[in-house]
């Protein structure tokens, strides 16, 4: 039985184990986050947000990227995983 399931069950697991990876690694774009902030602060400079719109902007983005940037290290160290 055991043999039935690494056959059938572990092609499967890895499987999600990938595209649970792309997922993390399309919701969490650095890079996209990064020209975010950006053109964030070329809005600013252009004069088209005021301080305060930078700044919460800015922040918001600034913890978006930490939290990207950790989600991505998990799946460098292949931390991040589906359970099967």
């Amino acid at each position: 039985m055991i043999v039935v399931d690494d056959l059938f069950v572990r092609p499967f697991v890895s499987l999600l184990d990938v595209l649970h990876s792309l997922a993390l690694d399309e919701m969490y774009d650095v890079e996209g986050i990064q020209d975010e902030l950006k053109e964030t602060h070329l809005l600013y400079e252009l004069g088209e947000l005021s301080d305060e719109e930078y700044r919460t902007r800015k922040e918001e983005l600034e913890e978006q990227l930490e939290v990207a940037e950790e989600v991505h290290d998990r799946l460098r160290n292949g931390k991040v995983e589906v359970k099967g």
